[in-house]
């Protein structure tokens, strides 16, 4: 029986890859009473029975409880009952947009400020994250983005990479990404905006990118990031980061940002255990 626990925190979609899991056939139980999870695991591991995949949703609602939640995992462990722990997170700032879209309060609060809640319900789990065996930052998942990276892990049973980078161009005229953990600036190379035929066109287009990597500075630029990008990847994933974002920018992100973008995700994809994606904020801004 394959047995998985999902837990994290509030607002970083445990609920919603729950759903997806059920998809895959998993039997799920969400919000199980604490004094109920060892007899529940009891029952569904017995020979007759005919569930073979479960997924348990737990969820913060107090200190008290968690810490009974996660000491009655461990005497399931100790009892020879094997499972595996999906810890769903994301950044504070993306899970205090979500609240403030929802106009939930955080169960945490206590009525209070919602980061108040979150930094309580972030210490309350840092025992168990350091435990789990796959964690998911989904800061800047898409839903479909998620299913790939659930099916992946539970349905294909591929290999799971910890690291999850994203490639982002922007523009630095309309600010620099939050949460970008590295930032290139790429305005030394000529402008494609001032070409005539070229400035209604983005760096996914070819003529933008024939003119952009015409340029020896370019293939010069790239290659000394991706030494760079490859040299700083195992060493984050030794350190147990799960979410690094690239940022690089030009003046609109349109052109430059985005034909470089895709040149380092092309350099980058299929390489190492690390997932990758790309993602241009501001390629259609002003077009």
């Amino acid at each position: 029986m394959r047995f998985v626990v999902v837990t994290g925190m509030s607002g970083s979609g445990k609920r919603t890859a729950l759903k997806m899991l059920e998809d895959a056939g998993f039997y799920c139980v969400d919000n199980l009473p604490v004094p109920l999870l060892e007899k529940f695991v009891e029952l569904i591991a017995m020979p007759n029975s005919e569930i073979n995949k479960v997924a348990l949703g737990l969820d913060v609602r107090s200190d008290q409880l968690f810490e009974e939640a996660r000491l009655a995992l461990e005497n399931l462990k100790k009892s020879g009952y094997m499972f595996e722990i999906l810890f769903m997170d994301a950044s504070n700032q993306v899970l205090l947009k979500r609240y403030k879209e929802s106009r939930r309060m955080h169960p945490l609060s206590m009525g209070g400020r919602v980061e108040d809640g979150i930094n309580r319900e972030k210490d309350i789990l840092k025992t168990i994250k350091t435990k789990s065996d796959y964690v998911i930052d989904t800061s800047n998942l898409l839903t479909r983005e998620l299913k790939e990276e659930i099916d992946r892990i539970f349905v294909m049973n591929e290999e799971y990479n910890s690291l999850m980078v994203t490639i982002l161009s922007f523009g630095f005229k309309n600010g620099i990404p939050a949460d970008a953990d590295l930032v290139f600036d790429v305005r030394f190379l000529p402008n494609p905006y001032y070409v005539e035929g070229l400035k209604h066109m983005t760096g996914n287009d070819s003529p933008v990118q024939d003119f952009v990597m015409g340029f020896p500075e370019a293939g010069e630029f790239l290659a000394k990031l991706e030494d760079m990008v490859r040299f700083l990847i195992p060493n984050y994933v030794k350190e147990g980061k799960y979410q690094l974002v690239i940022g690089i920018g030009c003046t609109g992100g349109k052109h430059r940002s985005v034909t470089l973008a895709n040149e380092l995700y092309k350099r980058l994809r299929n390489q190492g255990n690390y997932g990758l994606k790309i993602y241009h904020r501001d390629e259609r801004q002003g077009v």
